[in-house]
């Protein structure tokens, strides 16, 4: 009897799903503004155009074009390259999970193939460098996912690059109309490379060099609390600042869990609020690191959200 009730116990200790992350108890905290470029996993349809009455394109906005004639494609200079010098041409493409093919028809007009499809291969903007990992020097950006415009949905992405970055003015908030950082990025300044897109935020591996950055504590979910915190941000060149805000209220869940108020009265002076190019920026909490700015209250820009550090950190290893 107690021999199997031993086996019992040892088969659900066995069969018990549990995850092990291998995050840093303590990390750098970010807050620069960082340039950020993510390329497409191969070349994203965003339109169509007319041809002829006879054209019909079987492709649609949000289809993702991986192969044309058999051979691998991962950007628009792919694309063009594969249409040059052909009335037709076979395509292979991604529309939700499943894979297609079709036959798409190319046309010779002064001197330029045209295929009735608008492409893109990537993606770029700012953003604020949340953290880095001193130990396996992977980084978090953003806070949350980098969407298509046009589709309206996530970017599939799983390479791109940051890169040095410099705030050149600030367009403030006001009700009902978010405003943003205006910022100008230097692609010859490379900081690390992107290999995820995701609701959490973009990540990679840091490969610039880490200079004058202090070590916080990860706080463990149940140790935020409502009350005093602060966000580090770029408002001015690259000179990150401590702000003041007030926790309002702690969510459980994936994402927007934690509700603040900005209450540094400068920061409400100079950009009336959060303002795009903000999403990323750490907060802080006890001296501890408790999450990133992600959203914007649109009609109260004071006021936003942020989401829970440890679930960016565990969405890095993912």
């Amino acid at each position: 009897m107690h021999l199997k009730k031993a086996l019992i116990m040892l088969l659900l200790l066995v069969i018990l799903p549990f995850n092990i992350y291998a995050y840093s108890d303590y990390i750098y905290a970010g807050g620069e503004t960082v340039g950020i470029r993510v390329n497409s996993n191969g070349v994203l349809v965003v339109g169509t155009y007319s041809l002829d009455k006879k054209n019909k394109i079987n492709l649609q906005v949000g289809d993702v074009i991986n192969t044309i004639n058999n051979k691998s494609i991962s950007s628009s200079t792919d694309f063009i390259d594969s249409i040059k010098g052909k009335s037709v041409v076979s395509v292979g493409y991604i529309r939700g999970n499943k894979e297609y093919k079709t036959d798409l028809n190319i046309v010779l007009e002064n001197g330029v193939y045209k295929s009735g499809l608008y492409v893109k291969d990537s993606i770029t903007g700012i953003g604020t460098l949340t953290y880095i990992d001193p130990q396996t020097r992977l980084f978090g950006a953003l806070g949350h996912e980098i969407i298509e415009k046009t589709t309206g949905k996530l970017f599939n992405s799983n390479s791109g690059s940051i890169f040095e970055s410099t705030i050149t003015g600030i367009t403030v908030s006001s009700r009902g109309i978010p405003g943003s950082k205006n910022a100008r990025y230097y692609s010859d300044s490379v900081l690390g490379s992107v290999f995820e897109n995701t609701n959490k935020g973009i990540f990679g591996n840091y490969t610039g060099k880490i200079v004058n950055k202090k070590l916080y504590k990860v706080a463990s979910f149940n140790e935020i609390k409502t009350g005093n915190a602060k966000i580090l941000t770029v408002l001015d060149g690259t000179k990150v600042e401590e702000f003041d805000i007030t926790i309002e209220r702690i969510n459980k869940g994936d994402i927007k869990n934690i509700l603040f108020e900005i209450s540094d009265k400068n920061l409400i002076k100079k950009t009336g609020g959060i303002v795009q190019g903000m999403s990323g920026s750490p907060i802080i909490q006890d001296d501890k690191i408790i999450g990133a700015v992600t959203h914007v209250i649109i009609d109260n820009p004071i006021k936003g959200y942020g989401v829970y550090i440890g679930s960016m950190l565990e969405e890095a290893e993912n």
